[in-house]
């Protein structure tokens, strides 16, 4: 097998050029937020530009086809599905926005002073806050611009099984984001927290299935040469997923709006691995007496 890194004239210059493509895709994305006053449009993009980077990967170089078609397949269906979800959601809370950008920019603005400074501060951090996202796509995608230049004529078993570990990803996501849109779609639902379906195993079974796919890639990528050095890839989506924009922005989020009741959901169900339901402190007090 070639070592993809001995091809150092096509790999750097590739993912150099996709980084400039983001820079400049994520810049016109603050562009349209700053103009709608909304920056949750970031998230559309973010879900529909993996698509573009794969698709960008796997046309310019000369990798063995087969195994490009089959790990961009799954790259291109989950970056759609996601980009579906994501824009319809964003569509039917427009005008408001999400309350994590919406944190974000609050915070901003009151680091930057008062009055119109403060908003000129606030939306020069959000824009390096959306390029942020760009810069992370491309360190991300780096298994997939190594898979696209791997030329061994050959799909081996972990390949394969790293496409089964995927599905099983994949159709997880798909089955919490579907259970908490039906949940959030029923009026006699207003302001009560989602804990059916796999979301009473889970407060975040989103999260973990779309991080299970993450890992997916990386096992993918262990059947090309260096493959092992993109470990840092699910490693990173599991800082980012749990201590940043994920969980814990989220959950900040929903305590305002959802108090005790998120509180108690919080005391009984696991943050991220799908696990059975606990008893609350409380409740395990009162069997105790």
């Amino acid at each position: 097998m070639t070592d993809v890194f001995q091809t150092s004239l096509t790999f750097w210059p590739l993912v150099g050029l996709a980084y400039v493509g983001l820079f400049l895709l994520f810049a016109v994305t603050w562009g349209v937020s700053y103009r709608i006053k909304n920056a949750g449009i970031v998230d559309v993009v973010w879900a529909i530009g993996f698509s573009v980077l794969m698709i960008f990967y796997g046309v310019l170089p000369q990798g063995y086809l087969p195994r490009t078609l089959l790990f961009g397949s799954l790259v291109v269906l989950a970056s759609l599905r996601l980009t579906w979800y994501l824009g319809n959601r964003f569509l039917h809370e427009y005008p408001v926005e999400d309350g994590r950008y919406n944190s974000f920019r609050v915070a901003f603005e009151e680091q930057g002073g008062s009055g119109k400074k403060g908003e000129l501060h606030a939306e020069w951090m959000m824009f390096w806050l959306f390029q942020l996202q760009g810069l992370l796509m491309t360190i991300l995608s780096v298994p997939f611009a190594m898979i696209a230049l791997n030329q061994t004529p050959e799909l081996y078993l972990i390949e394969w099984l790293a496409a089964g570990v995927w599905l099983v990803g994949f159709t997880g996501e798909a089955i919490a984001d579907d259970q908490l849109r039906r949940f959030k779609t029923d009026p006699a639902n207003k302001g009560k927290v989602c804990d059916t379906g796999l979301w009473g195993y889970s407060r975040h079974p989103n999260y973990f299935f779309q991080w299970l796919m993450w890992v997916a890639y990386f096992v993918f990528a262990l059947a090309t040469p260096n493959g092992w050095m993109t470990l840092y890839v699910p490693l990173i989506m599991l800082y980012f997923l749990t201590q940043v924009t994920g969980i814990k922005a989220t959950e900040e989020q929903t305590l305002k709006t959802r108090g005790e009741a998120y509180r108690r959901y919080q005391q009984t169900t696991s943050a991220f691995i799908p696990w059975f339901k606990s008893q609350a402190p409380d409740t395990q007090q009162a069997l105790s007496l």
